[in-house]
């Protein structure tokens, strides 16, 4: 393992390469507590898009501080924007062992088979963690006469304990109506009280299935919108639905289910040809667009399950903007923003939002990389 510090006025950033980590690289640096997004900004007075805006240009390291509500201005007409229009579940519940234990079950991916990907977290602190112990087999109960029978670790690394679980799920009712009644959003040990299911959801929200927001469009307003659409942005919508994080862990990104329709890649196509910019909202939005471009950049209709892991090596050939929240130290979502922007950027950009006192995580402030 190596570092390249980059010293800012109070904090180190280092670059890693160790096999350890799960792609092999990443950024580090210390994130203080107080940058920590602990609440809704509707919590703290603010609308959701009077959020902190960072804006940096790949051609010349320059970064501008602004506004999330002020976005349009850094937009020209025939850009286009792609969305997530992925809503988010409740998808935590409350489950108990045979032996009387309390558990969390958090709901990732449905998979085909209509089999689920899981979690098993334990309380603690008013917050969990991971719970590791062999359930193979192990039928859980969930509220309302539920269950939820463990199968298989899903992709089990080696002879580590397994942290994803194959599960079938039995409800008593369609599984929106079940979770409306029955679950609560995903929340972790930064986020300091449960929020309700609504500020989870972005404006433009047309289909639930994500575990965890996609966040990186939550600021987006119906006013903020309208000024983007007036201006002539085009907005190009697909789907994917995320399945829940490791902050624990940093594992690699695993099976998500997508969808693209014809009409967004031919609007992505077309905008490429034509030399407009092509900005996605989200870490998200890259991996379904990016499931379906050819090397040629050249995007498809496509629907499925895509394992894509994206990296500095394989690069992108579908956008070559973003809009994105700020991410945790040696997140593997920084190797696909490597990608794009580029390791140098990158010890730039963050060392600037630190400084700057930027707020990270799904409530926090957002960074539009342009070229």
């Amino acid at each position: 393992m190596f570092g390249v510090p980059t010293t800012g006025k109070n904090f180190n950033l280092t670059y890693l390469v160790d096999d350890k980590l799960p792609l092999g690289r990443a950024l580090d640096f210390e994130l203080p507590p107080s940058l920590e997004a602990a609440e809704p900004p509707e919590a703290r007075g603010l609308s959701r898009d009077e959020v902190r805006l960072m804006v940096s240009y790949l051609h010349d390291n320059r970064v501008v501080h602004s506004a999330f509500r002020q976005i349009d201005q850094f937009f020209e007409a025939g850009d286009v924007l792609v969305i997530n229009t992925s809503g988010t579940l409740n998808a935590a519940l409350p489950a108990t062992r045979a032996n009387g234990q309390h558990l969390e079950l958090h709901l990732s991916t449905r998979l085909p088979g209509d089999r689920w990907t899981v979690e098993v977290r334990l309380p603690e602190d008013g917050t969990t963690r991971p719970f590791r112990e062999d359930m193979a087999g192990e039928t859980l109960t969930l509220p309302a006469g539920a269950t939820v029978t463990l199968q298989e670790p899903y992709k089990p690394a080696g002879n580590d304990p397994a942290r994803l679980w194959l599960a079938l799920l039995d409800l008593p009712e369609k599984l929106e109506d079940y979770l409306a009644k029955n679950g609560f959003p995903i929340r972790y040990s930064y986020v300091r009280a449960q929020w309700p299911s609504e500020y989870y959801q972005t404006v433009y929200t047309t289909e639930a299935g994500s575990a965890e927001m996609p966040s990186a469009g939550r600021a987006f307003t119906e006013k903020v919108i309208t000024r983007l659409v007036a201006k002539g942005i085009q907005v190009a919508p697909l789907l994917l639905h995320t399945g829940v994080a490791s902050l624990e862990d940093h594992e690699p990104p695993y099976d998500e289910y997508y969808r693209v329709s014809q009409e967004t890649a031919d609007l992505v196509n077309r905008a490429r040809t034509t030399g407009k910019r092509v900005i996605a909202v989200g870490t998200t939005a890259i991996r379904a667009l990016e499931t379906v471009t050819d090397e040629k950049g050249m995007v498809h209709a496509g629907e499925g399950w895509t394992g894509l892991v994206i990296t500095p090596e394989r690069g992108l050939h579908s956008v070559n903007g973003l809009l994105t929240g700020f991410h945790e130290p040696k997140a593997t979502h920084l190797a696909m923003i490597e990608a794009l922007a580029g390791l140098e950027h990158l010890k730039v950009t963050y060392p600037e939002a630190l400084e700057q006192g930027y707020l990270w995580h799904e409530f926090g402030d957002l960074h539009l990389i342009l070229p």
